[in-house]
Order: C-alpha cells, then structure tokens, then sequence
C-alpha cells in the first residue's frame, strides 16, 4: 500500500531554529547566511523518511501572517513575537533545499499549513495510509482511518504515532471532540479566548457527558449554575473559537499523489548541500538514495 508522509514544514523548521538558537549556534554560510534551522529541518526530515519508509512525500508551509483567521478575529496569534532575524532568510532557503529533493512544497496565502495538510491528508487517505508529521497538538484533530500523526519528541527520531484509539486512550475523547475542547478551554498560544473559567479539566468532563459544544449547549439546565454562567457570557466567543479552532480540510490546493513520489537524485541534493556549505549532512543523503 501507498504511505505518504505529510511534513508540517513551520513546525519543523521553528523547532530546529530554536533547538540550536538558545545556544547561539546559527551555523553561517561564508557569505554570512545563518542555516540552522535549516540543516535541523533537513536532519528530522530524513530521519523521519527512514524511520516511516513512506513511498510518497509533501511539506506543507504557511505562506505569511495573514489568513483567514485573523481576518475572523484580530487578536489571533497577536501575542506571537516576529520571527527572529537569523530565522527570516531560512524561511525561502529551506523550501530550495526541499524542491533539491523533488519533494513538493505546498501552501497557500490567507490559510495556515495547517488546513494545506488537513485538505491534502483527506485527499490522499482513500488511496494510502497518511502520516502527518508535526509537533503541533492542534493536527491530533485530523487523526482518522488512514490518517496518523507522528508527534515529534525531543531528539531526533523520536515520535509519538497516535491513531485513533491511541488518541482515545490519551485524552479519552475523539481526534474529532479536540476541536470542540480548543473551542472551550480556548488557546493561549493562538490567543483565542474559549469560555473565561473554564479550564481543560472541566471541557473534558462537560465533552465526555454531551459529546460536543452544541450538546453542553443544549444541556445548560443541567449544568452548575457557575458553568452555565461561564457559557452563557461567553456564547459568541465560543462559536468564534470554535471556528478558529477547526482546521479546514478543503482550501484549493492539490498535489497529485504522483508528484509526491519519491524519486531524490543524490547530484542535486549534494549539490544543494555544496552551495549551502553543509559539510556534515552528506552522511545523511546516503539513508534515503
């Protein structure tokens, strides 16, 4: 059977810039270009390809600040510092370093990657096994038949692959119920706020008995009164949350499944690693030619 590995691009690449930037080790070119997030994107990248052998491969990016969401609510992500400086000439460079490998590089203005791998995950699942590849909590909510995620842990080569009774097991709701959960706890990291006193303990507790938003709604009655207070003066922002909360499964964007096969030519790629002056990543070209 067909496997595809989905990367999410942004949450590789933030991660190896991070990984190695609280050290002050960005790794400059000779002509005084900073490649550490880089070459950490590269090295998860084809561990992952040798750790989940898939036979097709596509990375998935964001393209820029603004999208759909922010247009709904102004505040979304607001609380997120711009990219550091060493981080924004990587941001291009990385997608070169992934077309050396013919692997197709998918995004769209005014959506996140997010929605580029939910859209192209239900696109592919019918005919593969998908695994997404991610550090971002948010992707457990596509978890369905076909389609895994793999959550990077510390270090390279480390995952946690959650399937749907995997996921089950861990949160004791559905990947589908994550959605609802983020639309009432809200998330701080996006910066959305959910319904003000309502933590993630008791949206789990509420999910478990009604099973969704619209069925607490439909129970307020029988909620304690503080609950149904919380409810009651947060219902538009909750709707709102909701929203922000989903990831959409149907932007335009395609890549048939053909392109994404895996096809390297070691010449490009090492000469790819040349130009970029990555003299301990030829090793790596070896695991996946």
């Amino acid at each position: 059977m067909k496997k595809v590995l989905l990367i999410d691009g942004m949450a590789l690449l933030f991660r190896s810039f991070f990984a190695t930037s609280v050290y002050n080790r960005f790794m400059y070119t000779s002509n005084g270009i900073p490649t550490n997030a880089i070459q950490g994107f590269v090295k998860h990248m084809i561990t992952s390809m040798e750790t989940f052998e898939p036979t097709h491969v596509v990375c998935c990016w964001d393209m820029g600040s603004k999208t759909f969401r922010t247009e709904m609510f102004d505040d979304y992500k607001a609380n997120r510092p711009a990219p550091p400086q060493e981080l924004i000439p990587q941001f291009d460079l990385v997608k070169e370093v992934v077309e050396a490998f013919d692997i197709p590089n998918i995004g769209l203005a005014g959506f996140e990657a997010d929605d580029c791998l939910g859209t192209l995950a239900e696109l592919y699942r019918e005919e593969a096994e998908v695994i997404i590849l991610t550090g971002d909590q948010d992707v457990l909510q596509l978890i369905k038949p076909n389609i895994k995620v793999a959550l990077l842990m510390k270090g390279y080569g480390n995952y946690e692959v959650l399937d749907e009774n995997g996921f089950y097991e861990k949160k004791g709701l559905t990947p589908q119920q994550l959605i609802d959960l983020k639309a009432i706890m809200g998330d701080s990291s996006d910066n959305y706020p959910g319904v003000k006193g309502v933590g993630e303990k008791t949206a789990t507790k509420l999910l478990m008995e009604y099973q969704t938003v619209d069925g607490i709604l439909e129970n307020l009655s029988a909620l304690t009164k503080s609950q149904r207070q919380k409810f009651e003066d947060s219902l538009e922002l909750l709707h709102l949350s909701r929203e922000l909360a989903t990831i959409k499964c149907d932007v335009p964007v395609s890549c048939e499944l053909n392109d994404a096969t895996i096809t390297i030519d070691r010449n490009k790629v090492a000469n790819k690693f040349d130009e970029l002056e990555f003299k301990n990543l030829h090793g790596f070209i070896d695991k996946v030619c």
